[in-house]
Order: C-alpha cells, then sequence, then structure tokens
C-alpha cells in the first residue's frame, strides 16, 4: 500500500512560527538601490502570531495583529516591527495562554464558562494612514491607533462618531475630497450596514443606516464617483449555535446559494440606498477600484470565487497545510446605478488572484491599471499561496507578472508616487524567501514589473505573511 505524504509548503515556516519585534532600524540594501523620489512609509498589517501557550488558532484571521513599517527618505531606509498592544493580547501574553474566543475559534474552558469571555479584537487586518496617527483595522470592532513612525500603540478610538460600533478593514479614501468613506455591520434580528463618512482626520462627520435581510457577512466596498456599492455575497450567519456557544462565528457561516448575491448602491453625499438587485450568486473578499462612465453607469472590478470554500482554505493556512481548492480570477461589472440593472458581468484575469489595488490618485475613478497577487503557473493552488505580483492593463488586457523565482511569497502590492516625478510609481512588497527563511522588501519600477526590481532590502527579522498595507507619502 501507497500512502501519500503531503510535502511542507515552504510558506510554512512563516505561518507557525510567532514574528519579532524589531527597530527602528536602518535597512540593509541587498541590490540596487532606494529610489530618491520614493519618500513616505509603506505600513502592513497581517496576524503576527498564531500560538500561545501550546495552542494554535482556529483560524488565520483569529491571529494578533502586527504593524510593519518601512520609512523612505532621501535614499534611505528604516524599519520597525511590533505587536499592537490591544487589551486582548496584553492579558493573553501575561497569561501565557488563550483567553477569549475569536473568529474561527471558540473561548476556551467549559460550556459554561464561555459566555463572559467575548470575542478579541486582533486588530490584524488592515490600517490606514491619518495625518496624526496610524489606524490598525479589525471589522468586528474598534480601529487601534498608533503612532506613525515608532507604531507604539496609543488605544482604541472611536473618530468621533463610532459610539462602540464595528469600523470596517476597507475604507475608501478619496483623493480629491480627502474624504473618508467606511462601514461596519451590526447584528439584531437581522443585520445592519452601518455607513461613515470622515473629514480628512478620520473623524466622522456622518452615519448612515440601511437595515440588512439575514445576517451576512460583508467585507468589502468599493467606490464609484458618486457611489459606494457593495456586493452582498449568500453567505449568512446562523446566530442560534453562535449565541449558544456551540460554534465559532466562522462555524456559523452558511453558504446559500439560492439567495444570490444583492447589490446596494449608495449615494455616498446622503449615504441613502439609490438602488437594491440580485444578481448570481457568488462570494468575493475583495473589490479593486470602481468610477463613473460617460454613459452614467458604473464600472467595479472584484476578486469573484464560485462559493465560500476560500474561507476553508484560509482556516488550514494557520496550521501551515492546505488542501481546499479555492480559486479567485478578476472580474469587471458595469451597472446603471439608479435601476440597478447589471449590464454587463466579464471575468477579465482568469489566473488565480486576490488583493486588487490601484494607484491611490485614481481610486473612485475608472484607472487604466489593477495590480494584483497572483499564483505562478507552475502552483498547485490547493498548496500554495501566491508567488508572485502582477499589473493588469484594461486598455490592452495584457497581464505583466513579477519572476520572483521559487519558494517566494510576496504581500499584497502596493503603488507608491513619486515625490518628484509625477509620471513614476514605484510597486512595493514584502517577500518571504522560504528556501533561506528570511523577508525582504522589495521596491519595482510601476511601469516594468516584469523587468528586476531596482531595488531589494534585507528586514532583520522573518514578516509572517499578512493582509493589507497602505502608502503615506512624505512630500519632503
Amino acid at each position: 500500500m501507497v500512502i501519500a505524504v503531503q510535502a511542507t509548503a515552504a510558506w510554512s515556516k512563516a505561518v507557525l512560527q510567532s514574528a519579532t519585534e524589531f527597530g527602528p532600524v536602518p535597512l540593509t540594501v541587498l541590490a540596487g538601490a532606494v529610489p530618491p523620489g520614493l519618500r513616505g512609509s509603506l505600513y502592513r498589517n497581517g496576524p503576527a502570531t498564531l500560538e500561545r501557550g501550546g495552542q494554535r488558532v482556529g483560524h488565520w484571521f483569529d491571529g494578533d495583529g502586527g504593524i510593519l513599517g518601512l520609512h523612505f527618505t532621501d535614499g534611505r531606509a528604516t524599519g520597525v516591527y511590533r505587536y499592537i498592544q490591544t487589551a486582548g493580547y496584553r492579558a493573553e501574553k501575561q497569561a501565557g495562554k488563550f483567553l477569549f474566543g475569536g473568529y474561527g475559534m471558540m473561548p476556551p474552558g467549559d460550556w459554561w464558562e464561555r459566555f463572559n469571555k467575548g470575542p478579541k479584537n486582533v486588530a490584524n487586518t488592515s490600517v490606514i494612514a491619518l495625518p496624526d496617527k496610524l489606524l490598525a483595522l479589525w471589522e468586528g470592532g474598534l480601529p487601534h491607533a498608533l503612532t506613525l513612525e515608532t507604531l507604539d500603540t496609543l488605544g482604541l478610538d472611536d473618530l468621533g462618531g463610532l459610539d462602540g460600533a464595528a469600523y470596517s478593514a476597507h475604507p475608501k479614501r478619496d483623493p480629491q475630497t480627502g474624504e473618508i468613506f467606511n462601514f461596519g455591520v451590526s447584528f439584531g434580528q437581522n443585520g445592519t450596514l452601518n455607513l461613515y463618512r470622515s473629514d480628512a482626520s478620520g473623524t466622522v462627520q456622518q452615519h448612515g443606516k440601511i437595515p440588512l435581510q439575514g445576517l451576512p457577512l460583508i467585507h468589502d466596498c468599493v467606490l464609484a464617483g458618486r457611489y459606494l456599492v457593495f456586493c452582498m455575497s449568500p453567505v449568512r450567519l446562523n446566530a442560534l449555535p453562535l449565541l449558544a456557544m456551540l460554534k465559532s462565528y466562522s462555524e456559523a457561516l452558511t453558504w446559500q446559494p439560492e439567495k444570490g448575491t444583492e447589490i446596494i448602491v449608495v449615494d455616498r453625499t446622503t449615504l441613502e440606498v439609490v438602488s437594491r438587485t440580485e444578481a448570481d450568486p457568488w462570494y468575493q473578499w475583495h473589490f479593486g477600484n470602481g468610477g463613473e462612465l460617460p454613459d452614467g453607469s458604473i464600472a467595479f472590478d472584484l476578486v469573484r470565487y464560485e462559493d465560500f470554500q476560500t474561507n476553508q482554505f484560509l482556516q488550514e493556512v494557520s496550521t501551515g497545510h492546505t488542501n481546499t481548492l479555492a480559486k479567485g480570477t478578476l472580474w469587471q461589472l458595469r451597472l446603471e446605478p439608479n435601476a440597478g440593472v447589471v449590464l454587463e458581468c466579464n471575468q477579465v484575469v482568469d489566473r488565480s488572484c486576490e488583493f486588487p489595488t490601484v494607484e491611490p490618485s485614481m481610486v473612485g475613478q475608472r484607472s487604466r491599471y489593477t495590480y494584483l497577487s497572483l499564483h505562478r503557473q507552475d502552483t498547485v493552488l490547493q498548496h500554495e499561496l501566491f508567488g508572485t505580483i502582477a499589473r493588469f492593463d484594461y486598455q490592452t488586457a495584457t497581464l505583466t507578472e513579477a519572476d520572483l523565482g521559487t519558494n517566494r511569497y510576496p504581500s499584497e502590492p502596493i503603488y507608491a508616487p513619486d515625490a518628484d516625478n509625477a509620471g513614476q510609481g514605484w510597486v512595493l512588497t514584502v517577500v518571504y524567501d522560504g528556501t533561506t527563511d528570511c523577508s525582504e522588501a522589495w521596491i519595482f519600477d510601476g511601469d516594468r514589473l516584469d523587468d528586476e526590481p531596482v531595488c531589494k532590502l534585507a528586514l532583520p527579522h522573518v514578516v509572517p505573511p499578512g493582509f493589507h498595507g497602505t502608502w503615506n507619502p512624505r512630500t519632503r
């Protein structure tokens, strides 16, 4: 009898070990040079530890957040990495064990003890840089504020108007007005979509509420000109086993394709519903960009999955071994916003991809380019994380991808405009090398992803794979 043995993926070492804090420290240049016009900071967020007291988390989403900051000025770079000092992190670190439940894990202890141990705000999903602070975002609760340079944790921040409500990990910032739009879902008998419009400082100026059917999972939205668009996929929360402390949040989510996907269009000025319509069932975590077209329609991009198996794959990541096939591809939808009529719905990139991003100055407008994390062509999808980054050109329908080499795993690509040359931009990614067990920061010319990076920087310690980041420019 032949027994199949699953090989350990090269990325698993970065997931199975807890991150080590470092810096601020000057970074060593391994190749090339830091472009002199690259001035500002790259921030990245993600689970920094998936273990406590010999026990592993139940899902990748349950790891305590850690922030990487890379500061660039005058052709030099410094790096800093810090655990976010949430109340839950501090308590569990002192206890040396898990004390709370999470997205994919139950609180420890006997059944009757679980009711006093609510979910922990892990602050591990994304970041947004404000003029005087950095926000670490987690969609199940309030953001945590940190200092911009040293990443010291300042504490929970209600932005002057959240009143304790959840604040999503995917705010959208209008590059022309500086306004920030975000949302959070609250749960009762049915869900409520809370909408927030903030000024450039992050302070909430306006709050809207939209009733939802059932208890859906909504992770992201897209800004498209005068509109915000939400796609409510047919994933619903079965509240009874969750409230009875018999299942975790993740385990209580069910895929109900018969419900279809509801597309909700919202007026960004009034935060009121413009239209609601039903489309075919799909699941998506992330949108790319959106914008209005000359005929009054809106177009937007998203990474679309056939079902919710992606959640199982992401749970398996935390173990270092994955077996579930979950392929997402880039799609574009065109919609008549007032009537809510879907005019077109087309796949534009048929490769397995995620984390679509655009140049910050193009958010909410039709943009020519989308940057993506991509699986390598030679990858077995069930067992690998994304192994390269790419740029899709909507004008020429061309996909240009970087060749990072085998056993290298990049983070979500982030576009950083050059401070001196308006026509120049750089794409930054943090690369884990599974062969050498080290992390590096790579800088690419935004127009030449298929060339060698213009600079490679060594990081003092391994930075575990994470989720989202942002670029905060500095003009002087």
